[in-house]
């Protein structure tokens, strides 16, 4: 990759620039933060003109190393008014890869009266007029698939995106097309939103073979790496065959699955959403519906499916745990089709379903759904489609939302909602909920596999300071965070296949201080932001009620909270 693309929708110019050297040992999320830092000022407003957005594979992206073309999309972040990363599976990252651009950078605003999309290939590249503006993200991707065919990858935002609602993601399409792999966290389909940009169109066609280092040695050691995932009980048995919702067992069991508006570790219906049950449903329904899938090209894990409706035709692709435990638990819904009816809802919105299912669980305690009530919830976010006033407030979000209701219970960190672990029962990931500088999210520190009790605030932190580095190295690498059960404990292989994909030599002590150098950036550009230690917190309620049935609040100190980013 050795391209730097620059799109200024102000100027409504458009540069490619080579890859300077400070930035070539890095990549996704480590990259994104770099470019944030030098050329973002900390104080702008995340919804204005000097924000920017910038997307970048992994240094992997491109390879055939099994899930290894994650993309990651970095800006400022109108939810937490800091720095922020999100990313997903998908064919963009790889599409961008093969066309050797190492990152597309987008800034400015426009300043004409419509939406514009980019185009991109291997000879061109263009903003055109974007006639499919209004439109969700299953028919806008229909429209553009028309248009360039099905070789070519797609970057959308939906409707709320285009608002500027702060619920708002970006997605991007995985390897059949759908438009559903979302970057979905941090609210940067509003920040792509407000520049004036529908999508972006990547058509890798007639692009140069990617030129590997060492093709042969990538090779034996990309074999390696693939029968470490399939002896691995997780990536290799419980992934591919359940999926991520295997984790509701898991959470529900230890009383840390969100619950009626994290009021309660546990749901009484647990066993009607979980992996088991989805996988029964699917299987038992047949049709379209597939119990493993790949959200990226050559991932040998396939943790994703396809659920079908009753007559078998796709519902939604995928239903994930976290969409089932904020759509599904947390709003006391334990029908998994009204859950994939409210996914599929968001996605066509291009909203985060982890934040949706937050702000409407909130409404629901603020009294105005009962728990329970899936057409409700969809009524909801009907209201959000509709663009009314109330549809307004709840796609701002659960913080805004919460505070226009009165609400004392909130469940954010750093202003963003809180993924499907209570911190009460996972208090390692409590603890990165409030020292990340991502604010809540689950995927820059998970502490869900260590072999502890959770409930015991004492190794709570080293177990979060542990797991952060190792989430910037997937990220950075562009590798999905479920390879790190079965390849967290040889990085230095991760070094060695790094080598022979893009020459890069890198041993596993050299990838952690990599990414402790990462992190410090984050935590740099957040501290000019304004973001103090003050802020490396949980709500108050997790810390003063406890959880019915455990009784566990979350007591990790303030003091150890604000020694994480000291260390």
């Amino acid at each position: 990759m050795d391209k730097i693309i620059r799109v200024n929708l102000s100027e409504g110019t458009i540069t490619t620039e080579p890859v300077p050297e400070k930035y070539r040992a890095l990549g996704g999320r480590s990259l994104t933060g770099k470019i944030i830092l030098d050329e973002v000022d900390p104080g702008c407003e995340p919804l204005g003109l000097r924000n920017k957005l910038v997307f970048a594979p992994g240094l992997l992206g491109g390879s055939f190393l099994s899930s290894s073309s994650r993309l990651s999309v970095g800006g400022k972040s109108p939810l937490t008014g800091g720095i922020k990363e999100a990313n997903a599976g998908g064919t963009a990252a790889g599409a961008l890869s093969k066309l050797g651009i190492k990152a597309l950078i987008i800034e400015g605003e426009s300043p004409l009266d419509y939406f514009q999309y980019l185009y991109v290939d291997q000879e061109k590249i263009e903003l055109r007029p974007a006639e499919m503006a209004g439109q969700g993200v299953y028919s806008a991707a229909k429209l553009l698939f028309e248009r360039y065919g099905d070789k070519a990858s797609l970057i959308l935002i939906g409707p709320g995106g285009e608002r500027g609602y702060r619920a708002a993601g970006i997605t991007n399409t995985d390897v059949q097309g759908r438009p559903s792999r979302f970057l979905g966290r941090g609210g940067l389909g509003a920040v792509m939103g407000v520049k004036g940009l529908k999508a972006i169109v990547i058509d890798p066609t007639g692009a140069e073979a990617i030129d590997y280092h060492d093709r042969k040695a990538f090779q034996e050691l990309n074999k390696e790496m693939v029968k470490l995932l399939k002896e691995n009980p997780v990536t290799g048995g419980v992934y591919p065959k359940y999926g991520t919702a295997a984790m509701a067992t898991r959470t529900n069991a230890i009383h840390a699955l969100p619950t009626r508006n994290f009021s309660a570790g546990s749901f009484e219906c647990a066993n009607r959403i979980d992996g088991e049950y989805l996988h029964y449903i699917i299987t038992s329904r047949g049709g379209a519906g597939d119990t493993t899938h790949a959200c990226m090209p050559g991932c040998v894990i396939k943790c994703s499916n396809i659920y079908p409706d009753a007559e078998g035709k796709e519902l939604v692709a995928p239903l994930e745990y976290e969409t089932i435990g904020l759509m599904g638990s947390n709003l006391s819904i334990g029908n998994l089709d009204d859950i994939a009816r409210l996914n599929y809802l968001c996605n066509d919105l291009g909203l985060d379903t982890i934040e949706m299912g937050a702000t409407i669980g909130v409404a629901m305690d603020q009294g105005l759904l009962t728990f329970g009530d899936a057409d409700g919830a969809a009524a909801l976010l009907g209201e959000v489609a509709e663009d009314t006033l109330l549809g307004k407030v709840l796609g701002q979000g659960a913080l805004i939302t919460g505070k226009v209701l009165g609400s004392r219970r909130i469940p954010v960190a750093k202003g963003q909602s809180m993924p499907a672990y209570d911190p009460r029962g996972v208090k390692g990931l409590g603890v990165t909920y409030a020292t990340s500088p991502m604010g809540a999210d689950h995927t820059a520190g998970n502490t869900i596999r260590a072999e502890v009790d959770h409930t015991d605030p004492a190794p709570q932190p080293a177990l979060s300071r542990r797991a952060q580095p190792l989430a910037m190295i997937a990220d950075f690498m562009g590798l999905c965070l479920f390879v790190m059960p079965a390849l967290g404990a040889h990085l230095d292989k991760l070094g060695q296949i790094c080598e022979q994909y893009c020459g890069l030599k890198i041993s596993g002590d050299e990838l952690l201080a990599a990414a402790e150098k990462a992190l410090q950036v984050e935590r740099e550009f957040n501290r000019r932001a304004g973001l103090s230690p003050a802020q490396d917190r949980l709500p108050e309620f997790m810390m003063d009620e406890p959880l019915p049935v455990s009784g566990s609040v979350f007591d990790v100190s303030l003091d150890e909270l604000r020694k994480i980013n000291e260390e």
